[in-house]
């Protein structure tokens, strides 16, 4: 059997879904693209990823000559409604750059140790334009959505890729192209931020996703804008809303899928009220396991679980929010203040005129004081 072959046939053995490879070349499209809209992505261009020097790994691996890029399915079981209202799926599934303790992420450090034991040298921390990498093997095609799709599958799909030093067979069918319905337009006009702004561009300062998780102080800033916070609806973690609708995923959308036993053990205990004022063990048993990616301070969980029950607007949880209002972070007791405004009433009102009165930063101190500004 061929080395490629050996390469393929494990690939699969382990869980992935699709395998293919291309030549290490680099990539100028993936680098003009992102160059011409550095000022959408200044945030991801700075960062450690390097994704213009990722986009020729020849520049971070000399001897690098191939690519191998793997699809995972990480949709083979169903998703509790009560978490994927507020959580996007691919977190669910504990799949997305997943620590090496966990089965997910396993899979990739077993790929990388079979390929090391073939004689192959890997690249490291190369953050390669993993759908660009995919669609060029002909593993993948777009959605308008700006999301990867692999046959019979949709785009629940998590994309890895493995740099090495070995000349292999380059499938030769790239599938760069967007397969969507003629004249579909689903999900932009689902998206609650108009973020997908015209097919396959998206704009990730309006994308409900990226302001849950990388609004961040060092990243994109913490603050939300009070016109995006009323948008994120319940969402804390992640947006599927452009997938959801999506006419190539209803298929599996639809189908009877196996519970994730683990999934329905965290619904069965998991609430915006509790992540609101987080104790630690549920921050360690009920979020960290799924949300380990781009938040690492709980501040930034509560904020976003305070915006999602002011969007709920109901006025059960002003205890809730009124505890959180005594919270030591300035930051979650202002999008409690906010939250406060949006569910309203005498005693919202009450709370937030007594919090007032003791409130010593600043930029808490505005946050009551706007929500004091539309309580009727």
């Amino acid at each position: 059997m061929s080395l490629t072959a050996q390469i393929k046939e494990f690939a699969l053995d382990i869980g992935y879904s699709k395998v293919g490879i291309i030549p290490a070349d680099s990539f100028p499209e993936y680098i003009e693209d992102l160059t011409n809209r550095y000022g959408m992505y200044s945030f991801y261009i700075k960062g450690p990823a390097r994704p213009l020097a990722a986009a020729d790994p020849r520049s971070l691996m000399p001897e690098a000559k191939s690519i191998i890029t793997t699809v995972y399915d990480y949709s083979q079981k169903s998703f509790p409604g009560e978490l994927s209202d507020k959580i996007g799926r691919i977190y669910q599934a504990r799949c997305y750059n997943a620590p090496a303790e966990r089965i997910n992420g396993a899979r990739p450090q077993l790929m990388r140790e079979f390929l090391q034991k073939l004689g192959c040298v890997v690249g490291d921390k190369i953050g390669l334009p993993e759908r660009l990498v995919a669609a060029k093997a002909g593993i993948v095609n777009y959605g308008r959505n700006n999301f990867a799709y692999a046959k019979d599958i949709g785009s629940f799909i998590y994309l890895t890729s493995f740099v090495v030093d070995k000349e292999l067979e380059y499938d030769d069918n790239p599938t760069v192209e967007v397969d969507c319905p003629e004249n579909c337009s689903a999900c932009m006009k689902a998206c609650p931020t108009q973020a997908i702004y015209e097919p396959n561009k998206l704009n990730p300062g309006r994308c409900i996703a990226f302001n849950t998780f990388l609004t961040q102080d060092g990243m994109a800033g913490s603050h939300i804008e009070p016109e995006m916070r009323e948008k994120m609806g319940v969402k804390v973690h992640g947006c599927d809303i452009c997938q959801e609708v999506c006419p190539r995923n209803q298929a599996r959308l639809k189908a009877k899928l196996p519970d994730d036993a683990f999934l329905v053990k965290v619904a069965q205990d998991f609430s915006l009220a509790q992540m609101l004022n987080m104790t630690d063990a549920f921050y360690m048993t009920r979020v960290r396991p799924l949300l380990y990616n781009y938040i690492r301070e709980k501040k930034y969980f509560q904020r976003n679980a305070a915006i999602a029950l002011g969007n709920l607007g109901d006025s059960a949880f002003v205890p809730d929010l009124a505890a959180a209002m005594d919270d030591p972070e300035d930051l979650v007791r202002g999008y409690a203040a906010w939250a406060l405004g949006k569910i309203g009433g005498r005693l919202a009102k009450q709370i937030l005129e007594a919090k007032l009165s003791r409130e010593t930063t600043d930029s808490v101190r505005k946050e009551i004081e706007a929500a004091l500004a539309v309580i009727q």
